[in-house]
């Protein structure tokens, strides 16, 4: 198992995306599969909760940044209250982080340079997907994919004014590491606001 931070590290460190950013790394080297995934959680309009997985695409002091269409359920349902959650689980090392706190909007530079990224079937499926909405048929999508094929058979491919990507500015960021006989380490960052200093607390399990 990889775990290049020690319990001395972990319980000691003092900054929060520092801690995130090693536990990130150890999990790119030991989760078979998309170790930036997440579970984002929202709330609709009647407050009854959503979840589902999404991809960390950047993080850094300012927060953290997925993007997606604005017009699918989580989108819609971000853009009402402009608040969400993250959850991270990393089985292969026996790790949890928790945050949560405001949402901002990506610059429209962030959003263009990460559209101009993505491979060219990924940015034309943001044009053809009308994301969360029904959908008739398969055929429906698949016919929508190749009209925006043949739309943008050269040159470049626009990003879509209504995808873009959001930022969640954490105000609580928790760490969560499994020990034996479900005695766990628990230690959980807070602050008021962006931009003040985080008061660290050790919880019990």
């Amino acid at each position: 198992m990889v775990n290049s931070t020690t319990e001395d590290d972990f319980t000691q460190e003092e900054e929060p995306f520092l801690l995130f950013a090693r536990w990130l790394d150890d999990a790119s080297k030991s989760e078979a599969n998309d170790p930036n995934a997440v579970a984002l959680a929202t709330v609709d309009k009647e407050g009854l909760p959503n979840v589902r997985m999404v991809l960390l695409k950047g993080f850094d002091e300012h927060g953290f940044v997925f993007y997606t269409n604005f017009e699918s359920a989580k989108g819609g349902e971000i853009l009402s209250t402009m608040k969400a959650a993250m959850c991270f689980h990393w089985k292969s090392l026996r790790r949890q982080v928790r945050l949560r706190g405001p949402v901002e909007i990506v610059s429209d530079a962030e959003a263009d340079e990460y559209y101009a990224s993505r491979p060219r079937g990924s940015r034309i499926g943001a044009w053809a997907s009308k994301q969360s909405r029904p959908l008739e048929s398969r055929f429906a999508l698949e016919k929508s994919v190749a009209e925006y094929t043949a739309r943008h058979a050269i040159g470049t491919i626009p990003r879509p004014p209504h995808w873009s990507g959001f930022r969640i500015v954490p105000q609580t960021i928790e760490f969560w590491h499994d020990r034996p006989f479900r005695l766990h380490d628990r230690i959980v960052f807070s602050r008021d606001a962006s931009g003040q200093g985080w008061t660290k607390t050790r919880l019990y399990p």
